[in-house]
C-alpha cells in the first residue's frame, strides 16, 4: 500500500464517472492504492452499489478510512443532476475539482492525479477555453514555460502497447500543418525520459509512425516522411535515441511489431488509439507525460447513454489509478 494517497477528479457528473469510481473504489480499498474523491459526496453516495461515503478533509484522512469509506474531499455541486443528461451548469464545479486535484499534486499533498472522464461541450458553453484535459493540466502545471523537451504529450497504454501523440485533439485536416521537426523530436524525447523514469526502462526504443500511407511511398503518397518526420527521426539518433521510422503506420501495431520497441510515436489522434482499444477495449489508459505531476485517466468517454443504469465497467478506471500508483512510486525512488 501507498504512503500517499491519489487525487481523483469525478469528472462529469451526468457520466459514469460516480458509478465507475465507486466501484474501483470496492475493488481497491482492502489493498490497491488509496484515493480521494475531488468531487461532490452527496453525488457519490448516491452511485449505487452500497458504496459508504465519507468527506475528508485531506489526504491523511483519506488514507485512514480507505479501507471502510471511499473518502470526498466534498466541493459540491450547485446544480441537479440528471443521468446522462450533461449541463453546462455544472461545468464550474467540474473545473474546479480538476485544479482542486492539480493542485494537490502540485503541493505534493497527493502522490498523482487521476481523472474521470469529461464531456468538452458543457464545458465550451460554459467558456472552458481548453480542447481538453491534457491542454488544461499543462496549462495548471506550467509546463509552457519550462525549456524543451516538456510535455503535454499523450500516451495510451495497452497490453505491451504504449502509443504517444505529436498532435492530440487537432482536426485531422489541419495535422500536417501542426507537424514539425520540433514538435516530433519534443514529443519523442518526452516519451523516452517518461519510459526510463516513469516506466523503469533503462534503455528505451522508440518507434516513430509515418503519416502517410506506405510511409509516403517515395514521394508518390506524401512529402511529410521525407520532409519532417525522416529529418526529426536523424535527429534523435545524433541525440543518442534509439528509434526506428518513419514506419508505415499499418505494420506497426501487430504482435511481432510491438516486441520491437518500448513505444510508438504517432502523427495524430486516432492513428494511436484505435490500435489500443482494439487490443484492450475495456482496460486502456491514458497517461500525459512531461508534466511535473502524474496524470492518468481511463481511456474512454463519459458514457452517457448507458449512465445511471449499472452497466458502467470501472476496468479502465481501475487500470489508471493502478498505474498512476506505479508512477509516482518509481518517481519518489528516483529522488
Amino acid at each position: 500500500m501507498k504512503t500517499t494517497a491519489l487525487a481523483l477528479s469525478a469528472g462529469d457528473p451526468a457520466g459514469i464517472g460516480p458509478e465507475i469510481i465507486a466501484k474501483a473504489w470496492a475493488a481497491l480499498r482492502k489493498d490497491g492504492p488509496p484515493f480521494m474523491v475531488v468531487g461532490d459526496a452527496q453525488l457519490l453516495a448516491s452511485a449505487g452499489g452500497g458504496v459508504k461515503v465519507r468527506p475528508v478533509t485531506g489526504p491523511v484522512e483519506a488514507m485512514r478510512i480507505f479501507a471502510e469509506a471511499l473518502p470526498v474531499l466534498d466541493i459540491p455541486l450547485q446544480a441537479r443532476v440528471v443521468s446522462g443528461k450533461p449541463s453546462s451548469a455544472y461545468a464550474a464545479q467540474v473545473i474546479r475539482w480538476i485544479e482542486t486535484g492539480a493542485g494537490l499534486a502540485l503541493s505534493g499533498a497527493v502522490a498523482g492525479l487521476v481523472t474521470a472522464p469529461i464531456a468538452k461541450a458543457p464545458l465550451y458553453d460554459a467558456g472552458f477555453a481548453f480542447p481538453g484535459h491534457t491542454e488544461f493540466l499543462a496549462e495548471l502545471t506550467h509546463v509552457g514555460e519550462r525549456q524543451p523537451p516538456h510535455g503535454p504529450v499523450m500516451m495510451l497504454a495497452a497490453g505491451d502497447l504504449r502509443a504517444t501523440l505529436v498532435t492530440i485533439h487537432t482536426p485531422l485536416a489541419a495535422v500536417p500543418a501542426a507537424l514539425s521537426v520540433e514538435a516530433i523530436v519534443n514529443a519523442a524525447r518526452v516519451t523516452v525520459e517518461a519510459l526510463r523514469t516513469d516506466f523503469g526502462i533503462a534503455a528505451p526504443r522508440l518507434a516513430v509512425a509515418a503519416l502517410n500511407p506506405h510511409a509516403g511511398e517515395g514521394g508518390a503518397l506524401g512529402g511529410e516522411e521525407a520532409a519532417i518526420i525522416g529529418p526529426a527521426v536523424q535527429a534523435l539518433r545524433e541525440l543518442g535515441i534509439d528509434v526506428k521510422g518513419p514506419a508505415p503506420a499499418d505494420s506497426l501495431f501487430h504482435a511481432e511489431a510491438r516486441v520491437t520497441y518500448d513505444a510508438v510515436l504517432c502523427m495524430y489522434h486516432d492513428q494511436a488509439l484505435i490500435p489500443v482499444k482494439m487490443l484492450d477495449f475495456w482496460a486502456g489508459v491514458n497517461v500525459t507525460l512531461g508534466l511535473p505531476i502524474v496524470r492518468t485517466s481511463p481511456d474512454h468517454g463519459t458514457g452517457f447513454d448507458i449512465a445511471g443504469r449499472g452497466l458502467a465497467r470501472a476496468d479502465s478506471l481501475i487500470a489508471a489509478i493502478r498505474l498512476a500508483a506505479e508512477i509516482a512510486e518509481r518517481r519518489a525512488a528516483a529522488l
